[in-house]
């Protein structure tokens, strides 16, 4: 029996291939939630954070044209998230304003990179900044025509900027799912080769790769969308845009994820407004959801990090409740699977095989 069970393991691996590698503890695992920002009392966030075994919050600033420097206001939001940095927490920064505020041209790209360049100066405990939002959405950048080259522009001139003056930074690039990002990523790789550039555009590639409703498998495939599941594809177009380019291989930074839940039942008094969403989930789905995307993440070589949205479901239903803990602060099944999930990778215990297989 040992010899058949032996040779029967044998088959199984020239069948299926080499078992990919078992996800490992480096990956960087937090949450997207800009809360902390606004509250007089970091400690419940900070204790929440501690207790899922977070390594990393990603938090955002407002940019307006014409701004070189931080508002006061500003520096009493980036204050409170600074504090999580102190609980050995990785504090990830995008910056990005209105649509229509977009920097397009060079006096805007040169104020917006400077802009950032000021915020890392004041506050050295961040060094990955996300250089706006789902650039390829016309929900963050109008006009849409231009916005690959305008976008490679900025991108260019904010590494300069930023690794002229921040040792150690990390520029990120921001694509959303949807608005056909392989196309976009391809339009800035044309734009940066016809530059005639011969510096890096970006140290690491952000996307946001959410499902195109909270229900759909973390692992599903797609022809334009580009989720989870198309992981392959992301990784393909961003080699093939850059190749024989002074742009190496780029990690990649799943910069927000996340599945809604319902609020019915009690805890509806907590929330306020209409629903925006009409496919929202359970919380036991959400909690599998969470915790599957995880780990999915996790067994995706190229793939650094990974970001829930969010910590604290938005008490506004027209906002998102994709949160890990209700707006009362109670816990959703979803904290438990998170910090399952987060404990397995950490322990290096995710069969990638068994996951990648689906």
């Amino acid at each position: 029996m040992r010899v058949s069970a032996a040779l029967s393991l044998v088959l199984l691996a020239l069948l299926i291939g080499p078992e990919p590698a078992r996800a490992g503890s480096d990956l960087v695992i937090g949450v997207h939630d800009d809360r902390i920002k606004w509250t007089e009392e970091p400690a419940p966030i900070l204790g929440a954070m501690k207790a899922l075994g977070l390594g990393g919050m990603r938090v955002t600033l407002e940019w307006r044209p014409g701004e070189r420097h931080l508002r006061t206001s500003d520096h009493n939001a980036l204050r409170r998230a600074v504090a999580a940095h102190a609980g050995g927490v990785r504090v990830v920064l995008g910056v990005y304003g209105r649509a229509n505020d977009a920097p397009r041209g060079r006096a805007a790209r040169e104020d917006y990179c400077r802009f950032v360049r000021n915020v890392l100066l004041r506050y050295g405990e961040i060094r990955d900044v996300v250089v706006w939002n789902e650039a390829n959405s016309d929900t963050f950048w109008r006009p849409r025509a231009g916005a690959a080259e305008d976008y490679a522009a900025l991108l260019a001139h904010c590494w300069d900027v930023l690794h002229r003056s921040i040792p150690g930074v990390n520029v990120l690039t921001t694509t959303a799912a949807s608005h056909d990002p392989a196309a976009f990523i391809r339009a800035v790789g044309a734009a940066y080769r016809a530059s005639g550039r011969q510096r890096p555009l970006f140290d690491a590639a952000g996307h946001n790769p959410y499902p195109r409703f909270s229900g759909e498998p973390p692992s599903a495939r797609h022809e334009v969308y580009v989720g989870q599941g198309d992981y392959d594809r992301l990784v393909a177009v961003l080699d093939e845009s850059f190749t024989g380019t002074a742009q190496p291989p780029a990690p990649v930074w799943y910069l927000e994820n996340g599945f809604q839940t319902t609020t019915a039942g009690k805890r509806r008094r907590s929330y306020s407004g209409r629903e925006s969403v009409t496919q929202t989930l359970e919380p036991e789905a959400q909690a599998a959801q969470v915790a599957a995307a995880l780990r999915l993440a996790s067994c995706q070589p190229r793939v650094v990090a990974y970001f829930n949205f969010l910590l604290v479901d938005e008490s506004l239903l027209g906002g998102w409740q994709s949160g890990l803990l209700w707006a009362d602060w109670r816990r959703k099944p979803a904290f438990e699977a998170y910090r399952t999930a987060i404990a397995e990778v950490r322990a290096g215990r995710v069969d990638c095989a068994a996951v990648l297989r689906g």
